[in-house]
């Protein structure tokens, strides 16, 4: 079962790569870095909540694991 740090750190790096992508993709659409930058801070924000109870309801699952 994974630990709840590591569900953690593994959400941060990806929201931190995803906020890059937002961040050029709302520039490239608005031609303002700061509206850009904010819509993507806030969906970075509410895509990591989600990810991370959707992370640790599945780990809570043993539907398709394995034993060791």
């Amino acid at each position: 079962m994974e630990t709840p740090k590591r569900t953690i750190v593994k959400g941060t790096l990806w929201i931190l790569m995803g906020l890059v992508v937002m961040s050029l993709v709302g520039l490239l659409f608005t031609g303002s870095m700061a509206v850009g930058g904010t819509m993507a801070l806030v969906n970075s924000l509410i895509g990591f909540v989600n990810y991370l109870a959707y992370e640790r309801l599945w780990s809570r699952i043993s539907w398709g694991r394995r034993s060791a």
